[in-house]
């Protein structure tokens, strides 16, 4: 049975609601850059704190405004934490420039910069968080798909023009890379990580060629294909 959230915004009264509510000035201009301050707050309040102490006392207090202004912008908490993920969680890039090879490894160093990242440390308590809450993990697991799904032209490509070998598993290789690179991120230590992140692409490259040329079973090269060089 799935657990309720300790806290929503449904056990809150209603802030906008009657006389006594707090309600914006006629005329009064709204903050153009409040939006982008309270996703960030909310980033890092979820990041630090997870779903339990998630909520919107905390982010209006990062991000220095009422919280009237979040009512008025996201109904729920969950609305606000599916905002701030959606907007730091670009589409990876997947363009056709360069050998397989060299996409895989821009590929996973895209995923491990975005690990290093707070909005990376927020998804990976939303995958913990989705344990005991069904609907968290649904809106999770489908932003990771969508991520899958994008880097298997890559995959496909690859064997189209000899560089894989037929019947190279997209998803046995991809998420090998995501895991390693989930893995490595969680390792780094505080002090590290803004290094390791201008450092993503030559520890991507060094993933994607054990994976393409030593690890079995996960790759072959096709023959006469692409080499580590």
């Amino acid at each position: 049975m799935k657990q309720r959230p300790p806290y929503d915004v449904a056990m809150e009264p209603d802030q906008e609601a009657g006389p006594a509510s707090v309600r914006p000035r006629a005329g009064r201009r709204r903050d153009p850059e409040l939006e982008a301050r309270v996703l960030e707050a909310a980033l890092e309040i979820y990041a630090r704190h997870g779903w339990a102490g998630f909520n919107y006392d905390a982010v209006a207090r990062a991000a220095g405004c009422g919280r009237p202004a979040l009512y008025r912008r996201w109904a729920s908490k969950r609305d606000l934490l599916l905002a701030a993920l959606t907007d730091v969680d670009a589409a990876l890039d997947v363009t056709d420039e360069g050998s397989t090879r060299d996409q895989l490894a821009s590929v996973a160093a895209q995923i491990l910069r975005q690990n290093l990242s707070p909005g990376g440390l927020a998804s990976v308590r939303m995958a913990m968080d989705g344990i005991e809450d069904e609907e968290l993990w649904a809106e999770w697991d489908a932003m990771r798909r969508a991520r899958i799904r994008a880097a298997r032209q890559i995959v496909r490509r690859g064997v189209g023009r000899g560089e894989l070998a037929p019947g190279t598993s997209a998803s046995k290789l991809l998420n090998s890379i995501t895991g390693a690179m989930l893995s490595e991120s969680l390792t780094i230590p505080p002090a590290d990580r803004a290094a390791v992140r201008a450092a993503a692409r030559q520890r991507a490259e060094r993933l994607v060629d054990f994976l393409l040329y030593e690890a079995p079973g996960v790759s072959e090269p096709a023959a006469g294909g692409a080499s580590s060089g």
